[in-house]
Protein backbone atom coordinates (compact mmCIF):
# COMPACT_ATOMS: atom_id res chain seq x y z
CA UNK A 1 0.00 0.00 0.00
CA UNK A 2 1.62 3.21 -1.20
CA UNK A 3 0.82 4.84 2.23
CA UNK A 4 2.58 2.53 4.24
CA UNK A 5 5.88 2.74 2.24
CA UNK A 6 8.82 3.99 4.53
CA UNK A 7 9.24 6.84 1.35
CA UNK A 8 5.45 8.07 2.35
CA UNK A 9 5.59 8.15 5.83
CA UNK A 10 8.86 10.05 5.16
CA UNK A 11 7.01 12.98 3.23
CA UNK A 12 4.62 12.91 5.83
CA UNK A 13 7.16 14.04 8.33
CA UNK A 14 8.58 16.54 6.20
CA UNK A 15 5.48 18.03 5.15
CA UNK A 16 4.70 18.34 9.22
CA UNK A 17 8.38 19.78 9.42
CA UNK A 18 7.95 22.39 6.73
CA UNK A 19 4.18 23.60 8.20
CA UNK A 20 4.38 27.27 8.24
CA UNK A 21 7.44 27.79 5.81
CA UNK A 22 6.98 30.48 3.42
CA UNK A 23 8.14 31.06 0.26
CA UNK A 24 9.84 33.84 1.18
CA UNK A 25 12.08 32.66 4.14
CA UNK A 26 13.25 29.74 1.64
CA UNK A 27 14.45 32.29 -0.81
CA UNK A 28 16.40 34.29 1.81
CA UNK A 29 17.72 31.44 3.60
CA UNK A 30 19.21 29.76 0.47
CA UNK A 31 20.62 32.48 -2.19
CA UNK A 32 21.44 29.60 -5.14
CA UNK A 33 17.72 28.43 -4.69
CA UNK A 34 17.05 30.39 -7.96
CA UNK A 35 19.77 28.99 -9.83
CA UNK A 36 19.38 25.42 -8.53
CA UNK A 37 16.09 24.29 -8.34
CA UNK A 38 15.72 23.78 -11.44
CA UNK A 39 16.32 21.23 -14.65
CA UNK A 40 17.54 22.44 -18.06
CA UNK A 41 17.21 19.76 -20.59
CA UNK A 42 16.20 18.60 -23.88
CA UNK A 43 15.58 22.32 -24.91
CA UNK A 44 12.96 23.01 -21.55
CA UNK A 45 14.48 24.85 -18.80
CA UNK A 46 12.28 23.80 -15.95
CA UNK A 47 12.53 26.49 -13.01
CA UNK A 48 10.71 24.90 -9.67
CA UNK A 49 12.24 27.41 -7.42
CA UNK A 50 8.52 28.47 -6.46
CA UNK A 51 7.26 25.74 -5.49
CA UNK A 52 7.07 24.70 -1.82
CA UNK A 53 9.97 22.65 -1.56
CA UNK A 54 13.16 21.99 0.50
CA UNK A 55 15.93 20.73 -0.53
CA UNK A 56 15.34 17.41 1.17
CA UNK A 57 12.01 17.46 -0.46
CA UNK A 58 12.88 15.98 -3.71
CA UNK A 59 15.11 13.44 -3.13
CA UNK A 60 12.29 12.22 -0.84
CA UNK A 61 10.34 11.95 -3.80
CA UNK A 62 12.89 10.63 -5.62
CA UNK A 63 12.95 7.50 -3.08
CA UNK A 64 9.32 7.27 -3.04
CA UNK A 65 9.75 6.82 -7.00
CA UNK A 66 12.11 3.97 -6.13
CA UNK A 67 10.05 2.17 -3.52
CA UNK A 68 7.43 2.11 -6.34
CA UNK A 69 9.46 0.71 -9.18
CA UNK A 70 9.22 3.51 -11.10
CA UNK A 71 11.98 2.73 -13.66
CA UNK A 72 10.84 -0.61 -14.14
CA UNK A 73 8.05 1.04 -15.21
CA UNK A 74 9.45 2.84 -17.34
CA UNK A 75 11.56 0.20 -18.78
CA UNK A 76 8.70 -2.12 -19.11
CA UNK A 77 6.44 0.40 -21.40
CA UNK A 78 9.64 1.10 -23.88
CA UNK A 79 10.03 -3.30 -24.41
CA UNK A 80 6.30 -3.12 -25.07
CA UNK A 81 4.93 -5.05 -22.23
CA UNK A 82 1.35 -4.99 -21.16
CA UNK A 83 1.31 -2.58 -18.68
CA UNK A 84 -2.65 -1.39 -19.42
CA UNK A 85 -3.71 -4.84 -17.75
CA UNK A 86 -7.45 -3.99 -17.83
CA UNK A 87 -7.43 -4.20 -21.65
CA UNK A 88 -4.25 -6.27 -21.87
CA UNK A 89 -2.42 -4.11 -24.27
CA UNK A 90 0.96 -2.24 -24.45
CA UNK A 91 1.27 1.30 -24.23
CA UNK A 92 3.04 2.45 -27.15
CA UNK A 93 2.46 5.67 -28.03
CA UNK A 94 6.70 6.30 -27.93
CA UNK A 95 6.79 3.68 -30.84
CA UNK A 96 4.91 6.31 -33.01
CA UNK A 97 8.28 8.83 -33.34
CA UNK A 98 10.31 6.23 -32.88
CA UNK A 99 13.32 6.45 -35.46
CA UNK A 100 12.97 4.56 -38.80
CA UNK A 101 15.22 1.49 -37.82
CA UNK A 102 14.51 1.44 -34.19
CA UNK A 103 13.08 -1.87 -32.84
CA UNK A 104 10.20 -1.79 -30.27
CA UNK A 105 8.34 -5.20 -29.58
CA UNK A 106 4.94 -6.56 -29.57
CA UNK A 107 3.80 -9.62 -29.27
CA UNK A 108 7.01 -10.75 -31.06
CA UNK A 109 7.01 -8.32 -33.62
CA UNK A 110 8.88 -5.01 -34.20
CA UNK A 111 6.01 -2.41 -34.82
CA UNK A 112 8.12 0.34 -36.07
CA UNK A 113 8.78 -0.56 -39.74
CA UNK A 114 4.75 -0.57 -39.80
CA UNK A 115 4.80 3.03 -37.92
CA UNK A 116 6.92 4.73 -40.98
CA UNK A 117 5.03 2.82 -43.80
CA UNK A 118 1.60 4.45 -42.40
CA UNK A 119 3.46 7.62 -41.79
CA UNK A 120 5.09 7.31 -45.65
CA UNK A 121 1.77 6.79 -47.31
CA UNK A 122 0.61 9.95 -44.81
CA UNK A 123 3.38 12.27 -46.56
CA UNK A 124 2.29 11.36 -49.94
CA UNK A 125 -1.03 11.74 -49.68
CA UNK A 126 -0.06 15.18 -47.63
CA UNK A 127 1.97 15.68 -50.58
CA UNK A 128 -0.52 15.34 -52.98
CA UNK A 129 -3.04 17.41 -51.42
CA UNK A 130 -0.42 20.15 -50.97
CA UNK A 131 0.46 20.74 -54.12
CA UNK A 132 -2.90 20.93 -56.08
CA UNK A 133 -2.36 17.32 -57.82
CA UNK A 134 -5.07 15.93 -55.54
CA UNK A 135 -8.57 17.67 -57.26
CA UNK A 136 -12.19 17.32 -55.56
CA UNK A 137 -14.62 15.58 -57.74
CA UNK A 138 -15.29 18.70 -60.22
CA UNK A 139 -11.73 19.10 -60.66
CA UNK A 140 -11.04 21.59 -58.31
CA UNK A 141 -8.14 21.37 -55.51
CA UNK A 142 -8.71 21.05 -52.34
CA UNK A 143 -8.46 24.00 -50.33
CA UNK A 144 -10.93 23.16 -46.91
CA UNK A 145 -10.11 20.46 -44.55
CA UNK A 146 -12.73 19.28 -42.15
CA UNK A 147 -11.50 16.76 -39.19
CA UNK A 148 -14.49 15.11 -37.87
CA UNK A 149 -13.75 13.07 -34.85
CA UNK A 150 -14.03 13.56 -30.77
CA UNK A 151 -11.68 13.46 -27.75
CA UNK A 152 -8.57 11.95 -28.44
CA UNK A 153 -9.19 11.80 -32.49
CA UNK A 154 -10.37 16.10 -32.19
CA UNK A 155 -8.54 17.17 -29.30
CA UNK A 156 -4.60 16.58 -30.66
CA UNK A 157 -5.23 17.60 -34.10
CA UNK A 158 -6.60 21.17 -33.02
CA UNK A 159 -4.46 21.70 -30.41
CA UNK A 160 -1.77 20.92 -32.72
CA UNK A 161 -2.71 22.69 -35.37
CA UNK A 162 -3.61 26.12 -33.30
CA UNK A 163 -0.32 25.28 -31.98
CA UNK A 164 1.64 25.25 -35.41
CA UNK A 165 -0.30 27.57 -37.79
CA UNK A 166 2.37 29.84 -38.06
CA UNK A 167 3.73 26.70 -40.24
CA UNK A 168 0.32 26.22 -41.76
CA UNK A 169 1.69 27.49 -45.23
CA UNK A 170 1.16 26.49 -49.28
CA UNK A 171 3.85 27.31 -51.85
CA UNK A 172 1.92 28.62 -54.91
CA UNK A 173 -1.51 28.09 -53.92
CA UNK A 174 -4.55 29.95 -51.88
CA UNK A 175 -3.81 29.62 -48.07
CA UNK A 176 -6.36 26.04 -46.55
CA UNK A 177 -9.01 26.26 -44.29
CA UNK A 178 -8.75 23.69 -41.53
CA UNK A 179 -12.01 23.29 -39.35
CA UNK A 180 -12.64 20.46 -36.73
CA UNK A 181 -15.81 19.35 -35.80
CA UNK A 182 -16.40 17.09 -32.55
CA UNK A 183 -19.70 17.51 -30.62
CA UNK A 184 -22.57 15.84 -32.06
CA UNK A 185 -24.56 18.95 -31.64
CA UNK A 186 -25.45 20.08 -35.04
CA UNK A 187 -24.70 23.53 -34.67
CA UNK A 188 -20.74 22.19 -34.45
CA UNK A 189 -20.98 20.92 -37.68
CA UNK A 190 -23.38 23.78 -39.39
CA UNK A 191 -21.05 26.38 -38.66
CA UNK A 192 -17.66 24.63 -39.57
CA UNK A 193 -19.20 24.07 -42.98
CA UNK A 194 -21.48 27.20 -43.35
CA UNK A 195 -18.76 28.94 -45.66
CA UNK A 196 -17.50 26.26 -47.14
CA UNK A 197 -17.82 24.96 -50.99
CA UNK A 198 -18.23 21.17 -50.75
CA UNK A 199 -16.35 20.60 -54.15
CA UNK A 200 -12.90 22.48 -52.61
CA UNK A 201 -13.55 20.36 -49.22
CA UNK A 202 -12.08 17.09 -47.82
CA UNK A 203 -13.46 15.67 -44.63
CA UNK A 204 -10.79 13.30 -42.53
CA UNK A 205 -13.23 10.98 -41.01
CA UNK A 206 -11.25 9.90 -37.70
CA UNK A 207 -12.67 6.52 -35.58
CA UNK A 208 -10.37 3.69 -35.13
CA UNK A 209 -13.50 1.22 -35.39
CA UNK A 210 -15.84 3.43 -37.47
CA UNK A 211 -18.40 2.90 -35.33
CA UNK A 212 -18.34 5.94 -32.63
CA UNK A 213 -21.26 7.42 -32.32
CA UNK A 214 -20.98 11.31 -32.32
CA UNK A 215 -18.09 10.99 -35.33
CA UNK A 216 -20.46 8.72 -37.57
CA UNK A 217 -23.54 10.99 -36.60
CA UNK A 218 -20.46 13.88 -38.17
CA UNK A 219 -19.49 11.87 -40.79
CA UNK A 220 -23.04 10.75 -42.25
CA UNK A 221 -23.99 14.83 -42.08
CA UNK A 222 -20.97 15.67 -44.09
CA UNK A 223 -22.08 12.57 -46.63
CA UNK A 224 -25.48 14.16 -46.92
CA UNK A 225 -23.85 17.64 -47.28
CA UNK A 226 -21.41 17.22 -49.89
CA UNK A 227 -23.27 14.97 -51.90
CA UNK A 228 -26.06 17.57 -52.05
CA UNK A 229 -23.96 19.86 -54.26
CA UNK A 230 -21.75 16.72 -55.88
CA UNK A 231 -24.85 14.09 -56.28
CA UNK A 232 -22.56 11.66 -57.70
CA UNK A 233 -21.74 8.74 -54.77
CA UNK A 234 -18.50 8.53 -56.87
CA UNK A 235 -17.43 11.77 -55.16
CA UNK A 236 -17.45 10.52 -51.87
CA UNK A 237 -13.94 8.79 -52.66
CA UNK A 238 -12.65 12.36 -53.48
CA UNK A 239 -13.42 14.30 -50.69
CA UNK A 240 -13.16 12.00 -47.76
CA UNK A 241 -10.44 10.27 -46.28
CA UNK A 242 -10.46 7.92 -43.26
CA UNK A 243 -8.52 7.19 -40.24
CA UNK A 244 -9.64 3.88 -39.58
CA UNK A 245 -8.70 0.25 -38.89
CA UNK A 246 -12.27 -0.68 -39.92
CA UNK A 247 -11.93 -1.57 -44.15
CA UNK A 248 -15.33 -2.86 -44.66
CA UNK A 249 -17.13 0.12 -42.70
CA UNK A 250 -15.08 2.51 -44.48
CA UNK A 251 -15.07 0.85 -48.08
CA UNK A 252 -18.95 0.83 -47.04
CA UNK A 253 -18.80 4.55 -46.62
CA UNK A 254 -17.57 5.07 -49.71
CA UNK A 255 -14.51 5.74 -48.98
CA UNK A 256 -11.32 3.88 -51.41
CA UNK A 257 -9.82 1.64 -48.56
CA UNK A 258 -6.17 3.12 -50.58
CA UNK A 259 -7.08 6.30 -48.36
CA UNK A 260 -7.36 4.46 -44.93
CA UNK A 261 -4.58 4.94 -42.33
CA UNK A 262 -4.49 2.99 -39.51
CA UNK A 263 -3.17 2.36 -36.15
CA UNK A 264 -3.03 0.03 -33.43
CA UNK A 265 -4.34 -0.98 -30.08
CA UNK A 266 -1.88 -0.17 -28.24
CA UNK A 267 -2.42 3.51 -29.00
CA UNK A 268 -4.73 5.12 -26.95
CA UNK A 269 -7.25 7.98 -28.03
CA UNK A 270 -5.33 10.56 -25.87
CA UNK A 271 -2.03 9.77 -26.91
CA UNK A 272 -2.44 9.20 -30.35
CA UNK A 273 -1.92 12.72 -31.87
CA UNK A 274 1.37 11.65 -33.91
CA UNK A 275 -0.10 8.42 -35.13
CA UNK A 276 -2.34 8.79 -37.91
CA UNK A 277 -5.18 10.46 -36.31
CA UNK A 278 -2.38 13.51 -37.03
CA UNK A 279 -3.22 13.43 -40.19
CA UNK A 280 -5.12 16.79 -40.42
CA UNK A 281 -1.65 18.33 -38.81
CA UNK A 282 0.20 16.90 -41.49
CA UNK A 283 -2.03 18.00 -44.29
CA UNK A 284 -1.94 21.84 -42.33
CA UNK A 285 1.74 21.95 -41.78
CA UNK A 286 3.80 19.29 -44.27
CA UNK A 287 5.04 16.62 -43.70
CA UNK A 288 8.98 17.65 -42.70
CA UNK A 289 7.04 19.77 -39.95
CA UNK A 290 5.54 16.68 -38.67
CA UNK A 291 8.62 14.13 -39.01
CA UNK A 292 10.28 17.62 -36.73
CA UNK A 293 7.25 17.19 -34.41
CA UNK A 294 7.77 13.39 -34.02
CA UNK A 295 11.56 14.04 -33.46
CA UNK A 296 10.72 16.79 -30.59
CA UNK A 297 8.44 13.66 -29.04
CA UNK A 298 11.53 11.13 -29.43
CA UNK A 299 13.75 13.23 -27.86
CA UNK A 300 11.56 13.62 -24.75
CA UNK A 301 11.01 9.83 -25.00
CA UNK A 302 14.75 9.14 -24.76
CA UNK A 303 15.31 12.11 -21.87
CA UNK A 304 12.72 10.63 -20.21
CA UNK A 305 14.04 6.65 -20.69
CA UNK A 306 17.80 7.51 -19.63
CA UNK A 307 18.24 10.56 -17.76
CA UNK A 308 18.50 10.10 -13.90
CA UNK A 309 15.42 10.81 -11.63
CA UNK A 310 17.11 14.14 -10.73
CA UNK A 311 17.50 15.73 -13.58
CA UNK A 312 14.68 13.77 -15.34
CA UNK A 313 12.18 16.48 -16.37
CA UNK A 314 9.08 14.30 -16.49
CA UNK A 315 9.74 12.70 -13.89
CA UNK A 316 10.72 16.11 -11.49
CA UNK A 317 7.52 17.11 -12.52
CA UNK A 318 5.56 14.16 -11.62
CA UNK A 319 6.62 14.25 -8.66
CA UNK A 320 6.14 17.85 -8.06
CA UNK A 321 2.69 17.18 -9.20
CA UNK A 322 2.35 14.12 -6.53
CA UNK A 323 3.77 16.41 -3.76
CA UNK A 324 1.54 18.94 -4.65
CA UNK A 325 -1.55 16.43 -4.32
CA UNK A 326 -0.96 14.30 -1.74
CA UNK A 327 0.83 16.61 0.77
CA UNK A 328 -0.29 20.56 -0.18
CA UNK A 329 -3.92 19.10 -0.54
CA UNK A 330 -3.95 21.23 -3.51
CA UNK A 331 -7.14 19.01 -5.72
CA UNK A 332 -6.45 21.44 -8.94
CA UNK A 333 -3.62 22.36 -11.57
CA UNK A 334 -3.90 25.65 -13.81
CA UNK A 335 -1.74 25.37 -16.94
CA UNK A 336 -1.27 28.74 -18.26
CA UNK A 337 0.63 28.90 -21.55
CA UNK A 338 1.96 32.40 -22.35
CA UNK A 339 1.40 32.31 -26.07
CA UNK A 340 -1.74 32.62 -28.23
CA UNK A 341 -1.02 29.78 -30.49
CA UNK A 342 -1.09 27.32 -27.08
CA UNK A 343 -4.78 28.72 -26.54
CA UNK A 344 -6.27 24.77 -26.85
CA UNK A 345 -3.40 23.14 -24.96
CA UNK A 346 -5.11 23.32 -21.70
CA UNK A 347 -8.13 21.57 -23.12
CA UNK A 348 -5.51 19.09 -24.42
CA UNK A 349 -4.18 18.70 -21.49
CA UNK A 350 -7.56 18.09 -19.33
CA UNK A 351 -8.34 14.97 -21.40
CA UNK A 352 -4.46 13.56 -21.00
CA UNK A 353 -4.11 13.99 -17.56
CA UNK A 354 -8.20 13.36 -15.91
CA UNK A 355 -8.80 10.81 -18.40
CA UNK A 356 -5.48 9.29 -17.59
CA UNK A 357 -5.51 9.34 -13.82
CA UNK A 358 -9.19 10.21 -12.80
CA UNK A 359 -9.40 6.68 -11.18
CA UNK A 360 -10.72 5.36 -7.80
CA UNK A 361 -9.28 2.30 -7.59
CA UNK A 362 -5.81 0.67 -7.84
CA UNK A 363 -4.17 -1.95 -10.33
CA UNK A 364 -5.37 -4.31 -7.54
CA UNK A 365 -8.93 -3.29 -7.85
CA UNK A 366 -8.67 -1.86 -4.44
CA UNK A 367 -11.07 1.38 -3.84
CA UNK A 368 -9.76 4.94 -3.02
CA UNK A 369 -12.24 6.70 -1.45
CA UNK A 370 -9.67 9.29 -0.85
CA UNK A 371 -8.47 10.54 2.68
CA UNK A 372 -7.14 14.31 4.24
CA UNK A 373 -3.74 15.15 2.68
CA UNK A 374 -0.79 14.00 4.66
CA UNK A 375 -3.59 12.18 6.75
CA UNK A 376 -1.83 8.77 7.33
CA UNK A 377 -4.88 6.91 6.18
CA UNK A 378 -4.43 3.96 3.59
CA UNK A 379 -6.84 6.29 1.27
CA UNK A 380 -5.41 9.05 -1.42
CA UNK A 381 -6.51 11.10 -3.75
CA UNK A 382 -5.49 10.73 -7.56
CA UNK A 383 -5.99 12.89 -10.77
CA UNK A 384 -6.44 16.65 -9.65
CA UNK A 385 -8.30 18.91 -11.90
CA UNK A 386 -6.88 20.42 -14.45
CA UNK A 387 -8.01 24.23 -16.15
CA UNK A 388 -6.10 27.22 -17.99
CA UNK A 389 -6.45 30.06 -20.41
CA UNK A 390 -3.50 31.84 -22.45
CA UNK A 391 -2.00 34.69 -20.64
CA UNK A 392 -2.30 37.71 -20.30
CA UNK A 393 -6.13 37.19 -20.54
CA UNK A 394 -6.46 34.28 -17.99
CA UNK A 395 -4.48 37.50 -15.57
CA UNK A 396 -8.20 38.97 -16.03
CA UNK A 397 -10.34 36.14 -15.27
CA UNK A 398 -9.84 33.89 -12.84
CA UNK A 399 -6.50 35.12 -11.38
CA UNK A 400 -8.12 36.32 -8.97
CA UNK A 401 -8.85 33.26 -7.29
CA UNK A 402 -5.04 31.97 -7.82
CA UNK A 403 -3.72 35.34 -5.79
CA UNK A 404 -6.80 35.56 -3.17
CA UNK A 405 -8.82 33.29 -3.28
CA UNK A 406 -8.92 29.98 0.08
CA UNK A 407 -7.35 27.31 -2.19
CA UNK A 408 -3.86 26.81 -3.01
CA UNK A 409 -3.86 25.83 -7.23
CA UNK A 410 -0.70 25.14 -8.29
CA UNK A 411 0.58 26.58 -11.64
CA UNK A 412 2.40 25.76 -14.60
CA UNK A 413 3.55 28.71 -16.52
CA UNK A 414 4.77 27.71 -19.94
CA UNK A 415 6.35 30.70 -22.42
CA UNK A 416 8.87 30.95 -25.61
CA UNK A 417 12.02 33.30 -25.53
CA UNK A 418 11.42 33.94 -28.97
CA UNK A 419 7.62 35.56 -30.46
CA UNK A 420 6.95 34.13 -33.68
CA UNK A 421 5.10 37.18 -34.54
CA UNK A 422 7.23 40.12 -32.93
CA UNK A 423 5.71 43.05 -32.77
CA UNK A 424 7.35 46.26 -30.71
CA UNK A 425 7.73 45.26 -27.39
CA UNK A 426 4.74 42.92 -27.29
CA UNK A 427 6.34 40.08 -26.77
CA UNK A 428 8.47 41.56 -23.13
CA UNK A 429 5.48 42.80 -22.00
CA UNK A 430 4.25 39.39 -22.38
CA UNK A 431 6.70 37.55 -20.85
CA UNK A 432 7.17 40.19 -18.27
CA UNK A 433 3.54 39.18 -16.57
CA UNK A 434 4.59 35.54 -16.59
CA UNK A 435 7.49 36.38 -14.95
CA UNK A 436 5.66 38.73 -12.46
CA UNK A 437 2.44 36.36 -11.75
CA UNK A 438 4.75 33.61 -10.68
CA UNK A 439 6.25 35.99 -8.66
CA UNK A 440 3.43 37.54 -6.94
CA UNK A 441 1.94 34.57 -6.20
CA UNK A 442 5.43 33.26 -4.41
CA UNK A 443 6.17 36.29 -2.46
CA UNK A 444 2.62 37.83 -2.20
CA UNK A 445 2.50 41.50 -0.18
CA UNK A 446 2.29 41.42 3.47
CA UNK A 447 0.07 44.19 5.04
CA UNK A 448 2.62 45.73 6.64
CA UNK A 449 4.00 46.46 2.70
CA UNK A 450 0.38 47.68 2.01
CA UNK A 451 -0.02 50.07 4.42
CA UNK A 452 3.69 51.54 3.81
CA UNK A 453 2.45 52.22 0.73
CA UNK A 454 -0.14 54.55 2.45
CA UNK A 455 -3.17 52.10 2.32
CA UNK A 456 -5.59 53.07 5.01
CA UNK A 457 -5.80 50.42 7.67
CA UNK A 458 -9.58 49.57 7.00
CA UNK A 459 -8.39 48.88 3.21
CA UNK A 460 -5.41 46.95 4.01
CA UNK A 461 -6.60 43.68 4.38
CA UNK A 462 -7.91 43.42 1.28
CA UNK A 463 -4.73 44.24 -0.41
CA UNK A 464 -2.76 41.63 1.13
CA UNK A 465 -2.09 38.73 -0.91
CA UNK A 466 -0.68 35.87 0.59
CA UNK A 467 1.59 34.49 -1.33
CA UNK A 468 3.36 31.16 -0.77
CA UNK A 469 1.30 29.68 -4.18
CA UNK A 470 3.73 26.94 -5.77
CA UNK A 471 4.55 27.34 -9.82
CA UNK A 472 6.84 25.44 -11.86
CA UNK A 473 8.03 28.21 -15.23
CA UNK A 474 8.72 25.96 -18.25
CA UNK A 475 11.28 28.36 -20.93
CA UNK A 476 11.67 27.24 -24.60
CA UNK A 477 13.37 28.71 -27.62
CA UNK A 478 10.70 29.05 -29.60
CA UNK A 479 7.33 27.38 -30.22
CA UNK A 480 8.54 25.44 -33.29
CA UNK A 481 7.00 21.78 -34.46
CA UNK A 482 9.80 20.25 -32.64
CA UNK A 483 8.90 22.20 -29.09
CA UNK A 484 5.63 21.17 -29.34
CA UNK A 485 6.49 17.72 -29.38
CA UNK A 486 8.65 17.89 -26.49
CA UNK A 487 6.03 19.68 -24.57
CA UNK A 488 3.15 17.31 -25.45
CA UNK A 489 5.70 13.95 -24.26
CA UNK A 490 6.69 15.83 -21.48
CA UNK A 491 3.11 15.52 -19.97
CA UNK A 492 2.65 12.53 -21.19
CA UNK A 493 5.38 11.06 -18.97
CA UNK A 494 4.43 13.11 -16.21
CA UNK A 495 1.15 11.97 -16.11
CA UNK A 496 2.68 8.48 -16.27
CA UNK A 497 4.93 9.04 -13.16
CA UNK A 498 1.99 10.01 -11.11
CA UNK A 499 -0.23 7.18 -12.54
CA UNK A 500 3.10 4.67 -11.16
CA UNK A 501 3.19 6.64 -7.66
CA UNK A 502 -0.75 5.93 -7.26
CA UNK A 503 -0.54 2.77 -8.57
CA UNK A 504 -3.05 2.99 -11.04
CA UNK A 505 -3.42 2.33 -14.72
CA UNK A 506 -3.55 5.53 -16.56
CA UNK A 507 -4.41 3.88 -19.70
CA UNK A 508 -7.64 2.96 -19.38
CA UNK A 509 -11.29 5.20 -19.44
CA UNK A 510 -13.68 3.14 -18.35
CA UNK A 511 -15.22 6.07 -16.96
CA UNK A 512 -16.78 6.73 -20.40
CA UNK A 513 -18.57 4.48 -21.59
CA UNK A 514 -21.74 4.70 -19.07
CA UNK A 515 -23.09 7.64 -19.91
CA UNK A 516 -22.43 6.51 -23.75
CA UNK A 517 -24.32 3.30 -23.42
CA UNK A 518 -26.99 5.81 -21.30
CA UNK A 519 -27.66 7.84 -24.40
CA UNK A 520 -28.04 4.89 -26.73
CA UNK A 521 -30.61 4.03 -24.52
CA UNK A 522 -32.40 6.93 -23.97
CA UNK A 523 -32.44 8.00 -27.72
CA UNK A 524 -35.08 5.16 -28.36
CA UNK A 525 -37.14 6.63 -25.10
CA UNK A 526 -37.13 10.04 -26.68
CA UNK A 527 -38.78 8.64 -29.12
CA UNK A 528 -41.42 7.06 -27.13
CA UNK A 529 -44.60 8.99 -26.07
CA UNK A 530 -45.18 7.27 -23.31
CA UNK A 531 -41.77 7.43 -21.24
CA UNK A 532 -42.27 7.24 -17.61
CA UNK A 533 -39.45 9.76 -17.06
CA UNK A 534 -40.88 13.32 -16.33
CA UNK A 535 -37.59 15.25 -17.63
CA UNK A 536 -37.75 13.64 -20.63
CA UNK A 537 -41.29 13.92 -21.60
CA UNK A 538 -41.03 17.72 -20.84
CA UNK A 539 -38.51 17.36 -23.15
CA UNK A 540 -40.98 16.00 -25.67
CA UNK A 541 -43.26 18.80 -24.81
CA UNK A 542 -40.95 21.05 -25.67
CA UNK A 543 -39.69 20.38 -28.95
CA UNK A 544 -42.99 19.59 -30.21
CA UNK A 545 -43.60 23.42 -29.07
Amino acid sequence: MLTELPAWKALENHWRAMQGTHLRSLFAGDPARAADFVVDAAGIYFDFSKSRTTRDTLPLLIDLANQCGLAEHIQAMFRGEKINRTEDRAVLHVALRAPRGAGIVVDGENVVPKVHEVLDRMAQFAGRLRSGEWKGHTGKPIRNVVNVGIGGSDLGPVMAYEALRHYSRRDGLPDQVFRFVSNVDGTDFAEATRDLDPEETLFVISSKTFTTIETMTNAESARRWALARLVSEAAVAKHFVAVSTNAEAVSRFGIDTANMFGFWDWVGGRYSMDSAIGLSTMLAIGPENFQSMLAGFHAMDEHFRIAPFAKNLPVVMGLLAVWNNNFLGADTVAVLPYDQYLKRFPAYLQQLTMESNGKSVTLAGEALAGGTPAGGSADYQTGPIYFGEPGTNGQHSFYQLLHQGTRVVPCDFIGFAQSLNPLGEHHDLLMANMFAQAEALAFGKSKEEVIAEGTPDWLAPHRVFQGNRPSNSLLLERLTPHALGRLVALYEHSVFTQGVIWNINSFDQWGVELGKKLANSIVKELQNDKTPKPLLQRYRQLRKA
